[in-house]
């Protein structure tokens, strides 16, 4: 019988183990898409020094806020005062371009655009705040409250279609007749936009909209590729050479909903959905954007801040193949050297790896091989005798040894490794537990150094 060493935690032992076939989503398998992004370098105009005005009928007298963002940061930029329902803000350096939120001295706000042109005044009123407004001396803005008139007129319609919907199944007549519906006005929508756009296609407003907009479900084809189709289009109206689509929330957005919801939880899905994404930079050197993807996934699916099964293949991935000496510009050399020595600790045990062996003294002092157990599978338990989990995992794991040798042919077997212990506390627990199996401690831990990657226990 072919024996296999698995590498798993504790927890899953008694659960069922499979993997599933990703070949046709593993990077090996899969080419890197051509980007969507024009190759050539972006010129964005530079912005002149701030001077605009805002004027709020029936807004206390006060201070007002401006607050920018960075992804999914936001921050107070500036300050200024409003009196008689007017605030303006005026300085020597343009604010940097993006989306902003206006804080009023009520606690009220409003959406706008900071672009080039940072000279305009804006006229709203209290009880229509950011709804009725009008724009002087901006075309960004103009087209962005234009915008949403429509966009709120639009949802009115779409909105007791949804309602409708929840009422029947799939299967009803009726169901596929309101997806009709819908999908009609999901078109309408996107030909409004693209009119816009086709009009003012310069403009900061149409790179900031049409980063936004997803693409169509595409419902002609079998329901199996619709969602890979429609996560193989997700990026395409972003202009990956616009850092100021940054400082607005459309790509902390897309980033979210891109692999927390579209991306099948596994990691060869997540290394493939962070690789395609990376193949849309038209240039990765110096990009703010390929910093930001590689940072936010690894520190998304750092392991033990995720609950993805296996994240380390994630980390371990990224690490190895982007937070190097040539291509994070962000990190300094102390600092990737630290990260590069921790992916390949860790890489050495990754989940589905064959486990590599160990040889160490057991009590008596005799060295013990992983190899040498032949049970069908072998279980490498590291644990630490005064570690509160390990004190509540070792009875169970136990019990389950006990059954596995109970059996005419043992299921599996185990081999338990001790870390950062004493030889007479690491003695004392096997006594007081009825760790009936193979035990090993290295004081120096250099016999699992580079093996079995260990930053908790059990």
């Amino acid at each position: 019988m072919q024996r296999f060493l698995w590498i798993l935690p504790l927890a899953l032992l008694c659960s069922l183990l499979w993997q599933c076939n990703a070949a046709a989503d593993s990077p090996a398998a899969t080419a890197a898409p051509t980007s969507s992004t024009p190759s050539e370098a972006l010129v964005i105009p530079a912005a002149g020094p701030p001077n605009f005005t805002v004027e709020v009928a029936g807004m206390a007298d006060g201070p007002v806020t401006l607050v920018g963002m960075l992804n999914d940061k936001q921050f107070a930029l500036a300050e200024a005062p409003a009196t008689g329902g007017r605030v303006t803000f005026q300085q020597a350096e343009p604010f940097p371009q993006g989306l902003y939120f206006l804080l009023l001295p009520n606690g009220a706000n409003f959406k706008f655009l900071l672009a080039e042109d940072q000279e305009f005044t804006l006229k709203t009123s209290l009880a229509q705040l950011g709804v009725d407004m009008q724009v002087e001396g901006n075309i960004d803005n103009e087209l962005l409250f234009q915008t949403n008139a429509y966009e709120q007129s639009h949802n009115a319609k779409q909105r007791p279609l949804n309602q409708q919907l929840k009422a029947y199944q799939p299967t009803d007549p009726q169901y596929q007749q309101i997806m009709d519906q819908l999908q009609t006005l999901q078109v309408e929508r996107k030909n409004h936009l693209e009119g816009i756009f086709a009009q003012h296609p310069n403009t900061f407003f149409t790179t900031f909209k049409r980063a936004g907009q997803n693409p169509l479900l595409r419902r002609e084809l079998p329901e199996e590729k619709q969602v890979p189709v429609y996560r193989m289009e997700f990026w395409d109206n972003v202009d990956l050479r616009d850092d100021r689509l940054m400082r607005t929330p459309v790509i902390y957005n897309k980033m979210k909903r891109y692999f927390t919801e579209l991306t099948p939880q596994q990691p060869d899905s997540i290394i493939v959905a962070l690789e395609r994404l990376i193949a849309q930079i038209p240039n990765i050197k110096g990009s703010e954007y390929y910093k930001y993807f590689v940072n936010w996934v690894a520190l998304e699916y750092t392991p033990t801040e995720t609950t993805l099964m296996d994240s380390e293949a994630v980390w371990v991935h990224i690490v190895k193949n982007h937070f190097t000496y040539e291509r994070a510009f962000w990190s300094d050399s102390t600092n990737t050297y630290s990260l590069q020595l921790r992916a390949e600790e860790m890489g050495n045990s990754l989940i589905g790896q064959l486990g590599p062996n160990v040889k160490a003294p057991d009590p008596s002092g005799t060295l013990r091989a992983v190899y040498d157990l032949k049970a069908p599978y072998i279980v490498v338990y590291l644990y630490n005798p005064d570690c509160e989990h390990c004190q509540e995992q070792t009875p169970v794991l136990v019990n389950l040894h006990r059954q596995w040798q109970s059996q005419a042919t043992p299921l599996a077997d185990v081999y338990a490794i001790a870390v950062d212990t004493e030889d007479a506390l690491w003695k004392n627990y096997i006594a007081k537990t009825g760790m009936n199996w193979t035990n090993v401690f290295d004081p120096t831990n250099q016999a699992i150094y580079k093996t079995y990657y260990v930053n908790v226990t059990p």
